[in-house]
């Protein structure tokens, strides 16, 4: 639009030139209109261009967004697939007692001593059906609150490089795997101060979920060491843990009793330690975020075993 105006205007300062004589006055009023023009045609392309960067950079935002829900969906999927199976498996228990306890009412020629075997084993039978149950709320709990912690902690972690954070969820608890580079010097169990921000919010996530216990497992590659203070791979592993376990209970206040250090040597690699970048990938400090042991001993026991403890 105003590359057609400066287009007409330009047509018409030369016509009026070719067709009329003017005034040297009136000559450079139209020039300085000619040149105000110009200025605004500019700063507006630069307006437009601005706009269009905003734009692309908008829309790389919804994809990154749109990924990350569809992953979410995924993962409900997955737990909703597990719920069905296990409600599936209820339902074909249930059904089984019932056609049993149709079939005692049939059978009026048992003895009284086999009526009452049979009572006792269809009462079995329902203890376990409330067993499994119990059993699948509890998985539910569990993997709900696994959900939960994962996306917390990547939500507070999102602003550190994700080659230095690995964030998953390995054999029903959630692991947060750091590289040393991020929390150590080489060869030392000092923590670095650029640590502090990453462990501030990995200690909030924990304080605000009383129902988790926190494991620091240290991990080392297999190049030896020995100085004054530290006599091998073990001894480094061990005292990462452990600088580790005492700033999360001293600096971030979380309960030291919900908390287990230790040291895991070179014995667990990532990768392979032949290159540089797979000993760089094995050196790791992770902190493994559980569920209270005590309540799943408890799912763990039998009908049975917790009955004759009542």
């Amino acid at each position: 639009m105003h590359m057609n105006r400066t287009l007409i205007l330009a047509t018409f300062i030369c016509t009026f030139f070719l067709t009329s004589c003017v005034s040297k006055k009136e000559y450079l009023a139209l020039q300085g209109n000619y040149d105000e023009l110009l200025t605004q045609l500019r700063n507006t392309q630069n307006d437009l261009t601005g706009c269009n960067t905003r734009v692309a950079g908008l829309r790389q935002d919804l994809n990154n967004r749109d990924g990350q829900i569809a992953q979410k969906n995924s993962e409900i999927s997955g737990l909703n697939n597990k719920v069905d199976l296990l409600e599936r498996e209820l339902d074909f228990q249930k059904n089984n007692n019932n056609n049993l306890l149709s079939r005692l009412e049939e059978l009026s020629i048992l003895s009284k001593t086999g009526a009452e075997n049979v009572k006792q084993t269809l009462e079995s039978l329902n203890r376990q059906n409330e067993y499994i149950k119990d059993l699948n709320e509890s998985m539910q709990q569990k993997d709900s609150l696994n959900l939960a912690l994962v996306m917390n902690l990547k939500r507070s972690l999102d602003n550190i490089n994700d080659e230095d954070i690995q964030i998953e969820v390995k054999k029903g608890v959630v692991y947060v795997s750091i590289s040393d580079k991020l929390l150590f010097k080489s060869g030392s169990a000092d923590v670095n101060q650029k640590a502090l921000e990453v462990l501030a919010k990995v200690a909030k996530v924990i304080n605000d979920h009383d129902e988790i216990e926190v494991m620091v497992e240290g991990h080392t590659d297999n190049v030896p060491i020995s100085t004054d203070c530290l006599k091998d791979n073990w001894d480094l592993s061990v005292k990462r843990a452990t600088s580790i376990v005492r700033l999360l209970q001293w600096r971030y206040n979380v309960e030291p009793a919900r908390m287990t250090a230790a040291g895991r040597s070179e014995f667990i690699p990532k990768a392979d330690n032949e290159s540089k970048d797979g000993r760089a990938e094995n050196r790791r400090t992770e902190i493994i975020i559980i569920p209270q042991l005590d309540q799943f001993f408890n799912l763990l026991q039998t009908p049975e075993a917790n009955n004759s403890g009542n």
